[in-house]
């Protein structure tokens, strides 16, 4: 999956980001994600997005809640990584991007087909 997000937190945060889901044999996929975080994390962040679906069993079913630990250093320029599960499906984002943002967190990502602001 490739896309962009847009985060920031003040020990508690927000995530939202959209981008598409591509596939060998099923065609691909928008997706759009939104999600709160707690932990010890400060500053804001805009980047680009890659992320890897193990275990996924068909297209649709990235259309869920993934719970994880994201960690992230930003100044000017920096990196995140996150890896997110539920039953046995793993996705991990990986963030490259612009910001001022340190921390690290427990959150999760909700997947869904079309945008909203509501990330619960």
């Amino acid at each position: 999956m490739l896309g962009q997000e847009a985060g920031g937190a003040v020990v508690a945060g927000l995530r939202y980001g959209e981008g598409m889901l591509y596939t060998k044999n099923a065609g691909d996929l928008r997706v759009y994600w939104q999600g709160p975080s707690i932990g010890w994390d400060f500053g804001g962040d805009g980047v680009r997005t890659m992320m890897l679906a193990y275990n996924l069993p068909s297209p649709p079913g990235i259309y869920q809640r993934y719970v994880g630990l994201e960690g992230s250093v930003y100044f000017v320029g920096g990196f995140g990584m996150t890896a997110l599960t539920i039953d046995n499906i793993v996705v991990v984002p990986i963030r490259s991007g612009v910001g001022f943002r340190l921390g690290a967190n427990l959150g999760y990502l909700k997947f869904t087909p079309s945008a909203t602001w509501n990330p619960f």
